[in-house]
């Protein structure tokens, strides 16, 4: 079996979800090829400004190549990555390649072009089919994120496998609960949502909702480096914004939180949502894009559109209109047996699944 060569650009930008997505299923990967008796050879491939690491016993790193960024990908890449299946999971990968297998999150700069600048938008627009045209197969996050890569053109149906994502990382960091307190939050007195001003995040209904007196003492945190002001600037005075947080801070603020709230109008997948939900907190979510594939039952759900709404279920959780603190407990229990089927290692199962039925092919194929 030819190597696994694996695109690791990811490394040399400051991370995201989609990133996280990439980190987590190398590191479970890594773990079932060190288990494996006969395994592949397996090399990370990253630009010469790759600063980020990520703890590997398998998988075997290489810097290559002296560009960086996009141009690294398309044209350092594949010139120096030698024979193998190549897999590519932010996104894009080298349009030059085609012995390659490539993870599409989803179809946002379709689904919600105003969220992205045009000179985004162009390019995803444009390279998005040619790499799922030319690639031997493409991979995404969830049914929902399928349908809207076929919907728009972007890859046939027949060459989408779905593998949804991880949440157990989680697990790993130990909540700090100091970011809570440094900001006089009290425990259960607060919901959790993030910072985002892309439009499809909704942040600013979620705002409104706490503009209603019924709200006056539950305070509206939001997680994220863009500032209240940016999202909407005649916020309440109980709504606040942190900035950016380690996980470490993310995760004790998320666990004292009444709720998290996710208003999305459209997600690949959510993992934030199932993020808190594994640390026992309640989801508040709108039944939009991949949302209800991935919370399922778990979640209390609100129209995205109706801010009344998430009024009256977190006045819910809070015990001042009906249910009391048990409502919550009960939420959140079931929240954390739901999540806990999301895990990386089952992931990383699926990706070597798909890989095995493709060797045949790609055994066949010049790089």
């Amino acid at each position: 079996m030819r190597p696994i060569l694996l695109n690791g650009k990811f490394l040399s930008a400051h991370p995201t979800g989609v990133h996280r997505v990439a980190e987590e299923t190398i590191r479970a990967l890594d773990q079932r090829l060190s288990a494996m008796e006969d395994a592949p050879y397996a090399h990370l491939l990253c630009p010469r400004d790759a600063t980020r690491t990520i703890p590997l016993a398998h998988v075997q790193k290489r810097t290559i190549g002296k560009a960086t960024w996009q141009i690294w990908e398309q044209s350092d890449l594949p010139r120096f990555a030698g024979p193998g299946m190549m897999i590519n999971l932010c996104n894009l990968g080298p349009v030059a390649r085609r012995d390659a297998v490539t993870m599409i999150h989803d179809a946002q700069v379709h689904d919600s072009p105003h969220s992205y600048s045009p000179a985004f938008r162009t390019y995803y627009r444009t390279v998005l089919p040619i790499i799922a045209r030319r690639h031997r197969s493409v991979l995404t996050v969830s049914a929902h994120s399928r349908a809207a890569l076929v919907r728009h053109g972007i890859a046939e149906e027949s060459k989408i496998t779905v593998i949804h994502n991880g949440v157990d990382h989680v697990m790993r960091t130990a909540p700090d609960r100091s970011a809570a307190r440094a900001r006089g939050l009290a425990p259960l007195r607060y919901v959790v949502a993030l910072a985002n001003a892309q439009a499809h995040k909704n942040i600013a209904m979620l705002i409104d909702a706490f503009r209603d007196p019924r709200l006056h003492d539950v305070v509206l945190v939001l997680v994220g480096r863009d500032p209240v002001a940016k999202i909407a600037p005649d916020a309440p005075p109980n709504v606040m914004s942190t900035g950016h947080l380690g996980e470490a801070a993310l995760y004790g603020l998320m666990q004292n939180a009444l709720a998290f709230a996710c208003p999305s109008l459209t997600e690949g997948f959510g993992l934030p949502p199932l993020e808190a939900m594994l640390l026992g907190t309640p989801v508040i979510a709108a039944p939009c894009g991949a949302l209800p594939e991935v919370l399922g039952t778990a979640a209390l759900w609100s129209s995205p559109h109706r801010p009344a709404e998430w009024v009256n279920v977190i006045c819910a959780l809070a015990g001042s209109s009906g249910p009391s603190a048990a409502f919550r407990a009960e939420r959140g229990a079931l929240g954390r047996r739901h999540a806990a089927a999301f895990t990386w290692d089952r992931a990383a199962g699926q990706l070597l699944d798909h890989l095995t039925a493709l060797e045949p092919e790609f055994s066949s194929c010049a790089a």
